[in-house]
């Protein structure tokens, strides 16, 4: 599956999550850990936020590693908000289109999992994406269609609701049209202002998450990822069926419930 990593606080490097610790992004996609693949080579992303509302996107099918416009990138861009991603297809192409993260105006939103049986109702999925929404549609993901899902679902005035209402859809897709298992779920999503995260899964297999406060190097910042180093035991693991907001030093979890009756209200 995919790797991530996301920051927020005072700005700094892109490279310093990026590319230059020894357990980095790059790292982990060459030799990741606590993971179903080893190499994470089907793309890779970053988003940031500047000085304007709307982030910055860099994406592309190279291996992460073998890339130096991304670590020429990553030096000299400095951010206080930023979402970086490694990609391990469940299935569909390697193109740019495909790899994360997903940006629609100052949201941006990267995804580690699977929607059980997907290819047996992409259409059915698509559906429920907004008119005025799906001419962002631009590549074949799952994550994509749930990030669109979820935006039409009110992500501007309520993230958590609005996630927990998107989850419920497709997981009652994956039920009635797909397989098991019928979301596994591990995203980061921010609007520029705040970061969140959720952990979620239908069965026991929720891919791992992780976050920290860090006040090392050149700033200060809290940091959630999946993935962990064991030479680095100040990450806490964030528990499945969470959603997390991520405001200054303040972290604030709460249960992460999709519940398909709340879609009849």
């Amino acid at each position: 599956m995919c790797r991530w990593a996301a920051y927020v606080g005072a700005p700094i490097f892109l490279e310093e999550i990026v590319s230059r610790p020894g357990h980095s992004l790059i790292h982990q996609s060459h030799c990741a850990t606590q993971c179903h693949s080893a190499i994470n080579a089907d793309g890779f992303g970053v988003a940031w936020y500047g000085e304007r509302p709307e982030p910055g996107l860099y994406r592309d099918v190279m291996p992460a590693w073998s890339d130096p416009n991304l670590r020429s990138l990553t030096a000299q861009v400095k951010s206080g908000l930023f979402l970086a991603h490694v990609r391990a297809s469940t299935g569909t192409a390697t193109s740019r289109n495909n790899c994360h993260p997903f940006t629609v105006g100052r949201w941006s939103f990267m995804h580690n999992g699977q929607i059980g049986g997907y290819d047996a109702f992409r259409r059915d999925a698509d559906m429920m994406i907004r008119d005025d929404l799906y001419l962002h549609r631009k590549g074949a993901t799952d994550s994509e269609a749930l990030f669109l899902i979820a935006l039409a679902e009110g992500l501007d005035d309520d993230p958590q609701g609005a996630m927990e209402r998107a989850a419920a859809r497709v997981i009652a897709l994956a039920r009635a049209k797909g397989a098991a298992p019928h979301l596994r779920l591990t995203a980061a999503l921010s609007d520029g202002e705040r970061l969140h995260a959720v952990r979620f899964a239908t069965d026991d297999m929720a891919p791992t998450l992780y976050h920290r406060w860090s006040e090392r190097r050149q700033g200060q910042g809290g940091r959630v990822r999946t993935g962990w180093s064991r030479d680095e035991g100040d990450w806490t693991e964030v528990p499945a069926g969470s959603f997390c907001t991520f405001e200054g030093r303040e972290v604030a979890i709460r249960p992460f419930s999709p519940c398909p009756a709340r879609l009849a209200a």
